[in-house]
């Protein structure tokens, strides 16, 4: 790949991580069996691999390119932004957590499932803010 590597790429690629970490903890977390888990969980790991191994050589070549300040800029802006909202998330589901947990209203299950998805939600919108913001040079 002779293209240039943009902050944007890298960035976005972080909700690959965070699918990745939605689905093993899937496997984790799941109460059946059947044949093909092992298959996809080599599979997965597989991928997992290569697609760090990729995302590694693509760093370095960004990092080599020259870094774009005012994109660096923004990413900073977008990850206070984003670490706001995943502390206030989290105090919330902790909160919720030890209300709840009085009464067994909810499992451990339930609240690992909460705390991996609102990481997949919050790379998503940390990539969207991003792309928005840096496209709009501010």
């Amino acid at each position: 790949m002779n293209k240039k590597v943009s902050l944007r790429e890298i960035v976005g690629t972080k909700i690959i991580y965070a699918i990745i970490l939605v689905s093993y903890y899937w496997m984790w977390a799941r109460t059946d069996w059947k044949d093909w888990y092992p298959t996809l969980q080599l599979v997965l790991g597989c991928f997992l691999a290569a697609f760090f191994a990729f995302q590694q050589m693509r760093i370095k070549k960004y990092k080599k390119e020259g870094v774009d300040e005012m994109a660096e800029r923004n990413l900073k802006r977008c990850d206070s932004f984003c670490l706001k909202i995943f502390v206030a998330v989290m105090v919330v589901v902790a909160w919720g957590c030890a209300i709840l947990g009085h009464v067994n209203a909810i499992n451990m299950g339930m609240i690992g499932w909460i705390i991996v998805l609102s990481i997949l939600i919050l790379s998503i919108i940390r990539t969207l803010m991003f792309v928005i913001i840096d496209s709009k040079g501010v």
